[in-house]
């Protein structure tokens, strides 16, 4: 393993990061809020950290190998949650300790958007941005940044990509040299960014809010500065462009890549993954706009809106949402729990397992009842018109079997922290699937939860947002032998 390959990495993304921490400065002189201290402390200390880090290690050149991206993955993203805590941890608005200060930091960069914060309005404007920029920074990934700037520091870049981006069954290479390929994925994520905020602006937003909340809906986040989130607003247009852009989120954006360097709008109707998700978030809306108006619970005009926006927001994995749907009557908030396990495309900003995983999933099961109609016939697993190989389906298998292990020992070790059954299932579900909204004492904020009970939650949102076995990976002992 090439360690001093990864340190020397390691030093020159602390010190990138370092530059982030300087746009939330320019906020705070701009709007005066006389909060820009924390933030240059912070900057200092990680360009100095960084640096030396880097410094010790900075003529080691060696190739990186699979393993070695891995590590620096995995490491960096604790890292990055840890160094994040650090301007939240030294501010005296909030006032947090370790452990929320940690737990927000890693809720954006992971795009949770869970948060231990209340009286949000009441908080800096520069530490309103900075929140909202982690979800940002975290949407496409940080490290798919760096690889973009790969040639600066002087490694190739697949490996850290393969590691960022643990697929089933898409490629990540979209162009020839994986340094275009992310910095054609980041020129989308920019674009869509920038368009979500324009549209923002002319529903009404403020143009403050406009970016801001174009930051954690393109990056399907759900961070608001309103304690209400678009509630807040109360507006149908704001409501369209949300959801709008929770979708283009939520879609791979390798598609986003191929419609847009080959204009065929019509690929995303060929895509069987993007019909899948349509179809899912179809099916949510009919049943809770049916639920809802069975029970009552609203007139038809505003079960509609509500029931459009909840499930876009819920399928998506982003959080955002118009009212506290936690108290609607029957297995509704349940259910919108469970569609969080599915979420969006492989390949975009969204948590939770991928349709292309539960799509290979059913169709595999679909496979085994023929199988036992026609024991002889050899009838492959196909996703669209083309045959999907075994060791694929294979992994998919694993990936399932290992996330719902998960799932349910961090449930189990939550109610031992203290959690009831309701919290601690949604709790934990809210976290590996990166969605940030639960039931019961997390309905609206993670504030009441255990210091134990966080601690869990933060390390299931890291495997949720690296799915699962980059973490897993250099936790066994045969990844460190030679």
């Amino acid at each position: 393993m090439n360690l001093l390959t990864v340190q020397r990495i390691m030093g020159q993304l602390l010190m990138l990061f370092s530059v982030t921490l300087l746009p939330p400065i320019g906020v705070s002189l701009y709007y005066a809020d006389a909060h820009w201290q924390p933030f240059f402390d912070s900057f200092c200390g990680m360009l100095v950290v960084g640096a030396l880090i880097w410094w010790p290690a900075r003529k080691a050149h060696r190739e990186l190998r699979v393993r070695d991206g891995f590590l620096v993955v995995s490491l960096f993203w604790i890292v990055l949650g840890l160094a994040g805590a650090v301007p939240l941890l030294i501010s005296d608005r909030p006032e947090l300790g370790l452990t929320d200060a940690v737990f927000e930091a890693v809720a954006g960069f992971t795009t949770t958007g869970a948060t231990v914060l209340v009286g949000i309005e009441e908080l800096p404007i520069s530490i309103l941005y900075f929140r909202q920029q982690t979800q940002w920074l975290g949407g496409i990934g940080i490290v798919v940044l760096a690889v973009a700037l790969l040639p600066m520091l002087g490694v190739g870049g697949m490996q850290l990509l393969k590691a960022e981006s643990p697929r089933p069954a898409k490629d990540v290479r979209l162009t020839p040299r994986i340094t275009e390929t992310a910095k054609a994925l980041w020129v989308i994520y920019v674009t869509l960014t920038v368009l979500c905020a324009a549209c923002y602006w002319m529903a009404g937003m403020s143009p403050f809010d406009a970016i801001a909340h174009s930051f954690s809906t393109v990056s399907t986040g759900g961070h608001s500065t309103h304690d209400l989130s678009l509630g807040y607003f109360d507006n149908v247009a704001i409501e369209i462009v949300a959801s709008l852009f929770m979708l283009l989120g939520s879609i791979n954006f390798a598609l986003h890549f191929f419609v847009w360097r080959y204009r065929r709008l019509q690929d995303y109707f060929r895509d069987p993954e993007l019909r899948a998700f349509l179809i899912l978030v179809t099916c949510l809306f009919l049943l809770t706009l049916g639920m809802l108006l069975v029970k009552g619970v609203y007139t038809t005009d505003t079960a509609i809106r509500t029931s459009v926006f909840t499930a876009i927001s819920a399928q998506t994995g982003t959080g955002f949402f118009t009212t506290d749907y936690s108290v609607w009557p029957g297995a509704i908030p349940v259910i919108l729990v469970l569609a969080t396990f599915i979420s969006g495309s492989a390949g975009s900003t969204s948590g939770g397992m991928k349709v292309i995983r539960w799509l290979l999933i059913w169709k595999q099961g679909q496979r085994e009842v023929q199988r036992l109609i026609h024991p002889s016939a050899e009838i492959p697993v196909r996703i669209g018109s083309k045959p999907v190989d075994w060791r694929i389906i294979d992994s998919v298998w694993g990936f399932f079997a290992v996330y719902m292990i998960l799932f349910a020992v961090l449930m189990v070790l939550m109610m031992i922290a203290g959690a009831d059954h309701v919290t601690a299932f949604s709790a934990i579900a809210a976290c590996i699937n990166n969605y940030g909204v639960g039931l019961g004492e997390v309905a609206s904020n993670f504030r009441s939860i255990s210091d134990a009970g966080k601690w869990l939650c933060v390390i299931a949102m890291l495997l949720g947002r690296l799915e699962i076995f980059p973490l897993l990976v250099i936790a066994t002992p045969s990844f460190w032998r030679r």
